[in-house]
């Protein structure tokens, strides 16, 4: 796979990642990033991303999302990769899921 095909990431992150501003840092970078999909909270504490675009765009997006906005502590954050769908044209904040 080369740089410069579409993929998606998806990741679960842990921590203290919900109450700090998690989800706005997350839709800021990955919007300036140009990268397009979700970012939501779950009921677990946890907070779970779905993103596409270049792979550089993604990894670029993701060490922002191991660092976190200056409030938060993230522990741990899983990572899956998959092939780009094309589905989404922005970046949003979703409602929060169980």
């Amino acid at each position: 796979m080369t740089g410069d095909e579409n993929v998606r990431l998806h990741a679960i992150v842990s921590g203290r990642v919900q109450g700090v501003g998690f989800r706005a840092y997350v839709l800021r970078k990955a919007s300036e990033l140009g990268a397009t999909g979700w970012v939501r909270n779950r009921w677990d504490g946890k907070v779970e991303i779905v993103a596409e675009g270049d792979r550089q765009v993604l990894d670029k997006l993701l060490v922002a999302v191991k660092r976190g906005p200056s409030a938060s502590m993230v522990s741990d954050v899983k990572v899956k990769w998959y092939p780009g769908t094309g589905e989404f044209n922005s970046f949003r904040v979703r409602l929060t899921y169980g």
